[in-house]
């Protein structure tokens, strides 16, 4: 069975025991969370579409770990104006594992 789900403004297609880094989430290690955002759960002849979600459908994951992705560096510059920055950033994460799909 999978499902589409929505959170921290992107959509994923997630099954159980799968692994995702995902935007941050305000969890612990450890806890559960549960996504209420699903617009489609695929299970074969049961497949349901929602419009825009389907109703009483949640996702349950558990969150592995918090943390922050590889830094990327973000230099400005502007020509001839002796005028450049230089500056890094990572990206806060979630992994999460799915454990559950429910109708």
């Amino acid at each position: 069975m999978k499902a589409v789900i929505v959170t921290g403004g992107k959509q994923y297609t997630v099954s159980e025991g799968d692994v995702l880094y995902i935007e941050k989430l305000n969890a612990e290690a450890e806890e559960t969370v549960k996504f209420e955002q699903v617009l489609a759960v695929l299970d074969g002849e049961n497949s349901k579409i929602g419009a825009p979600v389907v109703e009483g459908a949640a996702v349950e994951a558990k969150v592995v770990k918090n943390g922050k992705g590889k830094k990327i560096v973000v230099f400005k510059y502007k020509a001839k104006k002796n005028e450049k920055r230089k500056m890094g950033h990572r990206q806060p994460y979630t992994k999460v594992e799915i454990t559950k799909i429910a109708l």
